[in-house]
């Protein structure tokens, strides 16, 4: 495949070279065009060593070869990474004052911007305005990531990791599996307050629903991730919807649930609440007894979703994946567990966790058991095991079929 990489000048531009080894060692033609001002934080050897193609930022360089026109028309993907808050309103206003927006006004194959600029230039109306008049021309402009910006400052505005722009980028190529759908998962633990400062809450890291989520980017999905406590950022392209309780998830998940194909319930969901929350802390104090904190159990979202679905041949959404973290005891062990929720919670696909310390909350590697209504009993089923990106890649693989099945 032809790519073109257009690099901005900003400081994740070192970032770029990262990229561009994504593309070059999956055996991609890749030509690399910077702006002049990103010549200030990598140079052109930089771009020529790791291309092993010339590079060039003027239209007035090999000229012979209509370099302008012929850049944007023989490609198959244009990359910008990082697209800057300038770069962004110069390719939206149709300028062609150097050589990467006359390439980008040649495209006529998929443009993909990754965007990384402080916070205040990505949240400005003009920036806003910018973003909205690319995407509606059918360009790709990713959410930028959330963090450590240059300086002391943190929030929207990093440049999404290499390797999300690169997923991205082939899906804006080649459609995946779940292209053309709406995929909606929530992720971490909720925390239920006692007072101001104390709560109820899980292990849940978000590690598990962080890594479905960009499976899911991957495979084309348009991705909402409903988050509530989570120890890693939300990956750079999905929408993101911040919960604390269970009752916020709970109204979250019903809203979104309506315009999704498909609803991942990976969040550690608290199943009691205390009743009542404290307006002020509690004290530990001698001269009064220690307190009793009475639990109330929380609705059980996903059961209410599944009936929800059930009670209409029309609702959405048209797969329901849930989550299940058991331990085994006495009287069963974990596969017997998992079967009885799946057929007590009625969700389409149950994704079994055996957890306890140091298993599978805040850990990189997991180890699950996908179950259907349709498995047989006397059949055994089937693990998966890796790292969390590795799962959930077959995961989202096997959402997919489900989802293949139910059209045909």
């Amino acid at each position: 495949m032809r790519v073109v990489l257009g690099v901005g000048g900003g400081i994740a531009a070192y970032k770029a070279a990262s990229l561009l080894r994504l593309f070059t060692e999956a055996g991609h033609n890749v030509s690399v065009v910077p702006t002049e001002s990103s010549k200030q934080f990598v140079g052109v050897a930089t771009w020529e060593a790791l291309s092993g193609n010339t590079v060039s930022s003027s239209v007035f360089d090999e000229v012979e070869k209509v370099n302008h026109v012929r850049l944007g028309h023989e490609a198959d993907l244009i990359v910008v990474a990082p697209a800057t808050a300038d770069l962004l309103a110069r390719a939206a206003s149709g300028q062609a004052n150097d050589l990467l927006t006359n390439t980008l006004l040649m495209a006529r194959g998929p443009v993909v911007f990754a965007p990384a600029m402080h916070t205040e230039m990505w949240a400005h109306p003009a920036t806003a305005a910018n973003v909205a008049t690319l995407r509606s021309r059918g360009a790709v402009v990713l959410e930028p990531g959330v963090g450590r910006l240059t300086g002391k400052d943190s929030g929207p505005g990093r440049l999404p990791e290499p390797e999300a722009i690169y997923a991205a980028a082939l899906a804006a190529v080649e459609p995946g599996p779940l292209s053309g759908t709406t995929v909606t998962i929530t992720a971490g633990g909720t925390r239920e307050p006692l007072d101001p400062v104390r709560f109820l809450g899980n292990r849940s890291s978000g590690k598990q629903g962080t890594a479905l989520a960009s499976a899911a980017l991957a495979a084309g999905a348009k991705v909402r991730l409903i988050a509530a406590h989570m120890d890693v950022p939300a990956p750079a392209g999905v929408e993101l919807v911040s919960v604390e309780t269970a009752l916020d998830m709970r109204a979250a998940v019903r809203e979104a649930a309506a315009d999704s194909d498909v609803l991942i319930m990976a969040a550690a969901v608290a199943d009691f609440r205390p009743d009542r929350t404290v307006e002020t802390k509690i004290k530990k104090s001698d001269d009064v007894p220690d307190p009793v904190i009475t639990l109330v159990r929380n609705p059980d979202i996903l059961r209410e979703l599944v009936q929800d679905r059930d009670a209409s041949a029309t609702a959405a959404p048209r797969l329901i994946v849930g989550f299940a973290a058991e331990t085994g005891d006495a009287s069963a062990d974990v596969l017997e567990y998992g079967r009885k929720k799946l057929a007590r919670k009625g969700c389409d696909l149950l994704v079994l966790n055996r957890v306890g310390r140091s298993l599978v909350f805040g850990q990189d590697e997991t180890e699950v058991t996908i179950l259907s209504p349709q498995d047989s009993d006397l059949e055994p089923a089937g693990t998966i095991a890796g790292t969390k990106s590795e799962v959930s890649a077959r995961i989202v693989a096997r959402i997919a079929g489900e989802l293949a099945a139910r059209r045909s």
